[in-house]
């Protein structure tokens, strides 16, 4: 099965994390956000 996650978008609001990598790899609770997006 191939799916596609959409986890884009400017990041303004977290722009001290996302100004030098992109928002799905930001960490929150030490695991990136891609991560808790994949786990639901």
């Amino acid at each position: 099965m191939k799916t596609v996650i959409l986890c884009g978008g400017q990041g303004t609001r977290m722009k001290e994390e996302t100004e030098f990598k992109p928002k799905p790899l930001v960490l929150v609770g030490g695991k990136p956000i891609l991560w808790h997006i994949m786990k639901i």
